[in-house]
């Protein structure tokens, strides 16, 4: 960490980025987001297509509200496409919310399976 006072090197200086790195992925860098929407979107997909198909199960509305909640989480992800800067930070939020998509699928689907015991 450099102290305010210190000048700090130029860019051509300093030690490159590390492309290996999992923060300095394209994805996660330079993307548009488009990709995380289509991605983000086949996932919720088939979340949803499971989540209706175990609608049946105990316990009941279980699976109705994990299926809204992965729904609310996609139109989180459009409206943060549309509504923040291009960057890290959408980015960021983008991979978040498609990773919380797919937690909240896959808890559900073993707390309903856990019941079926």
């Amino acid at each position: 960490m450099t102290l305010p006072s210190e000048p700090r090197e130029p860019r051509e200086l300093r030690e490159p980025l590390d492309p290996t790195k999992v923060t300095n992925q394209p994805s996660l860098t330079t993307s548009t987001g488009r990709m995380w929407l289509i991605v983000g979107g086949l996932f919720a997909l088939i979340a949803a297509a499971v989540l209706i198909w175990v609608l049946p199960f105990e316990p009941h509305g279980l699976a109705a509200i994990a299926l809204a909640v992965v729904v609310l989480l996609y139109a989180g992800m459009v409206i943060t496409q549309l509504v923040t800067r291009r960057g890290r930070l959408r980015l960021g939020i983008l991979a978040a919310l498609m990773l919380t998509i797919a937690a909240v699928a896959l808890v559900t689907l073993l707390i309903i399976a856990a019941n079926q015991i």
